[in-house]
C-alpha cells in the first residue's frame, strides 16, 4: 500500500461519496449536510449528518446553520468526520456544547490473506455464511437483527427475532433497502444456523474502490462462538471480489480492535462523531 497520506485520503473520499447515493447534499460554507432524499429511504452516516466539505476553516456560525437546518428537519444534531481531514473542527464543535467520540478506524492492506492468525474457531455444525439478495426470503430478519444484537437484552434469540422481522416490515425498512441491494450499493452478508435463522449479519456499501464494513452484530443466544469474526471475513471476501480495494473498518473497544487485528486489519485514522449521535443504517 502507498503511504498513509494516499490511504486518508481515499477514506475521505469514500466519506464524501457514498453518503450521495442515499442523500442530496446542502453547503454551509465548507460543512456539508446529507439530507436523505426520501423519507424512509436508507442513509449512510447517520439522518442528516454533517462533515466537512470544502476548503477553508468551519465557523462558528457554519455550524449554528447547519444544526438550525438539522433542527429543521427534525433529525439528530449529527456530525462525522475524518480527524486528520480537519484537525480544528473539534475543538469548534465542543465550543458549541456538543460532545465528541472518538471512533478509531483499521485497514486491510490490498492483497493481504484474509487468513486470521492464529486460526478462527471452526463455525458450529450447520451454520454457514452467504450473501443476502433484495428478494431473500431471510431479509427481514437479517435487517432485524442488528436491533437484537447492539440492544439491551442479553437473551434475545429465535423468537425474538421472528417479532422483530414482523416490524422492519411493518415499518416500510424492508421495502426501502430492497432497490440499494438490486443497485449494489448495499451488501448484506449473514451467518445461518441450521434452521435457517441468521445469527450474525454485517453489511458495506461500496463507492469508489473502498468500503466501510459495518453494523456486525450477533444475535444474543448465539454469541461466543467465532460468528463475527466469519462476517467479517466473508464482508472483506466479498467486497474484493466486486472490485473494492479499500476496505476499512472502525470500532469501539479494544477487544474488538484485537479481533480485527488477528483478522489481518491495522490501525488507520480515526473518526470524530457527535457522541450521542444514531448509528449509520
Amino acid at each position: 500500500m502507498s503511504g498513509d497520506g494516499s490511504l486518508l485520503a481515499r477514506i475521505e473520499r469514500y466519506y464524501a461519496t457514498v453518503p450521495l447515493l442515499f442523500a442530496d447534499a446542502e453547503e454551509y460554507g465548507p460543512l456539508r449536510l446529507f439530507v436523505r432524499k426520501e423519507p424512509g429511504a436508507p442513509y449512510y452516516g447517520g439522518p442528516g449528518h454533517a462533515q466537512p466539505g470544502g476548503a477553508g476553516g468551519v465557523a462558528d456560525g457554519d455550524i449554528a446553520r447547519v444544526r438550525a437546518r438539522q433542527r429543521e428537519l427534525g433529525v439528530p444534531e449529527a456530525f462525522e468526520w475524518l480527524a486528520e481531514a480537519a484537525p480544528d473542527l473539534r475543538e469548534r464543535i465542543e465550543a458549541a456544547g456538543l460532545t465528541v467520540a472518538e471512533r478509531p478506524l483499521m485497514v486491510l492492506d490490498p492483497g493481504r490473506p484474509l487468513a486470521p492468525q492464529p486460526q478462527p474457531q471452526p463455525l458450529p455444525a450447520g451454520v454457514s455464511v452467504r450473501a443476502v439478495e433484495a428478494d431473500d426470503p431471510a431479509l427481514p430478519a437479517v435487517l432485524a437483527l442488528p436491533r437484537l444484537a447492539f440492544g439491551r437484552d442479553d437473551t434475545a434469540g429465535a423468537r425474538e427475532l421472528a417479532a422483530a422481522a414482523e416490524d422492519v416490515i411493518a415499518d416500510g425498512t424492508v421495502e426501502a433497502v430492497r432497490p440499494t441491494l438490486r443497485a449494489g450499493h448495499k451488501r448484506l452478508l449473514a451467518a445461518f444456523g441450521p434452521d435457517g435463522v441468521p445469527l450474525a449479519a454485517g453489511h458495506y456499501h461500496p463507492a469508489g474502490g473502498a468500503t466501510e464494513i459495518g453494523g456486525v452484530g450477533t444475535l444474543p443466544t448465539a454469541r461466543r462462538q467465532g460468528l463475527a469474526a466469519a462476517v467479517t471475513t466473508a464482508l472483506a471476501v466479498d467486497a474484493r471480489e466486486h472490485g473494492v480495494t479499500t476496505v476499512f473498518l472502525a470500532y469501539a473497544a479494544e477487544s474488538v480492535a484485537r479481533l480485527y487485528a488477528r483478522l489481518g486489519f491495522r490501525p488507520a485514522g480515526v473518526t470524530l462523531l457527535i457522541a450521542d449521535q444514531p448509528a449509520r443504517s
